[in-house]
């Protein structure tokens, strides 16, 4: 027998108990679907994670100012004024390996102003080198120099938004605003397509933001005493500079201009990407394992249907042995139909994975990715189960005794 006879006989087969057939390509179905949803939604949470912490530079270490409660802020304050310009100073002169420290103090003002018009948005007082640990495309004007930061100079750099709501049409730059109380000029404006997603503090859209000297902001807008002067300090390291080591400096150097009280975070992004590559190969693992189970399910059903098929054809079975028909003949004809199911099960649920992951994007907002590894991974694995699980079926129609199979009735 020859393999398109083979395989004209394994569809006719199947075709005659269709419900049967459908049945049992279920658990392929679901089994393969599953696979391919749950890698899909692993490797969107892989490259987000990736992004998210690649935002906060692989070379940088981030200080950022803890919360307390009132109480516990008053007690805290009686050791540590939180952190200020002179930490910065200070780690850029003791710790080795560091390039430059950025600093950052946000503000949720209470009025962003214009004869023109009104916007929403935050206020962000950020060093001269902020557009070098975080790229800010311009539209037109300038960043913030560092003569503006030395010289508490009252000027702005505006997303597109804010210029939008201020400024309409007309030309932004050289123009003031009103921030609070204080009056800024415009002096460059961020692009339009510029969206600063999540950084390194947790900003929203850079398109709201106000970019105002960091110096100008802590002498100019008025804020709580208790509140620590910045909110974060970004330290950029050389690229030979070890993160961890340099992080370990950080914090012995805070503790001591801190007088030990623990007022801060320190984040290192490398020690993050190396936790969140050990946690997506744990999550990849469990799901791998999960998806698997229910291949298993599958291969057991079709297994079961197979034993099935074999009782239900002894007969036809022991007249193909009496007309010529070989043991291997009998085999390849069963193991043939098995792998026919697993492979059109494995190519609908591939077809369902890839469902299930667009509308886990679409209703949850998590991104997926679908790879064509993992589609390769899923129907192989799927092939190969039915293969295994048509094995035993065919082997024991094979080794039927023709005479006996021709009086089961």
């Amino acid at each position: 027998m020859n393999l398109s006879e083979a395989a004209f006989r394994a569809v006719a087969n199947l075709t005659v108990h269709k419900l049967r057939s459908a049945l049992t390509m279920l658990g392929m179905i679901f089994g393969v679907g599953a696979v391919i949803a749950m890698l899909a939604i692993g490797a969107g949470a892989e490259r987000q994670a990736m992004e998210t912490i690649g935002k906060m530079g692989l070379q940088n270490v981030l200080v950022r100012t803890r919360e307390f409660r009132p109480d516990e802020l008053a007690e805290i304050r009686k050791k540590s004024p939180g952190l200020a310009l002179r930490d910065a100073a200070g780690i850029e002169e003791a710790v080795p390996g560091v390039e430059f420290v950025g600093t950052r103090v946000k503000i949720d003002p209470w009025k962003i102003w214009t004869p023109e018009g009104r916007s929403e948005g935050k206020l962000q007082g950020v060093s001269h080198r902020h557009d070098l640990l975080f790229p800010l495309p311009l539209a037109e004007g300038r960043f913030l120099s560092a003569e503006d930061e030395r010289t508490f100079a009252q000027v702005a750099v505006i997303g597109a938004d804010v210029r939008r709501d201020l400024f309409g049409a007309a030309a932004a730059l050289g123009r003031d605003l009103k921030v609070n109380d204080t009056w800024l000029t415009v002096v460059g404006v961020l692009a339009p397509s510029f969206e600063g997603g999540e950084t390194a503090s947790g900003a929203g859209a850079a398109a709201r933001d106000v970019y105002v000297p960091v110096t100008t902001v802590l002498r100019k807008f008025d804020r709580d005493p208790q509140d620590s002067p910045l909110t974060e300090l970004i330290v950029r390291l050389q690229p030979s500079a070890s993160p961890r080591r340099a992080a370990a400096g950080v914090a012995a150097l805070l503790d001591r201009l801190h007088g030990g009280a623990a007022d801060y975070d320190l984040v290192v992004p490398e020690a993050l990407l190396e936790q969140s590559r050990k946690t997506q190969r744990l999550f990849s693992v469990v799901m791998g394992c999960i998806a698997g189970i229910s291949l298993l399910v599958g291969g057991i059903g079709i297994m079961n249907i197979m034993l099935a098929t074999v009782l239900e054809r002894t007969r036809e079975i022991g007249v193909r042995r009496a007309l010529g028909a070989r043991r291997k003949d009998i085999r390849f004809q069963f193991v043939l139909e098995a792998f026919a199911l697993s492979s059109v099960g494995g190519l609908l649920g591939m077809v369902a994975g890839i469902v299930i992951a667009r509308v886990v994007a679409a209703a949850a907002g998590w991104p997926t990715i679908v790879t064509a590894w993992s589609l390769v991974l899923s129907t192989g694995v799927a092939a190969a189960v039915g293969l295994s699980s048509g094995l035993y079926p065919a082997v024991r129609a094979a080794n039927l005794d023709p005479i006996e199979a021709l009086r089961y009735e």
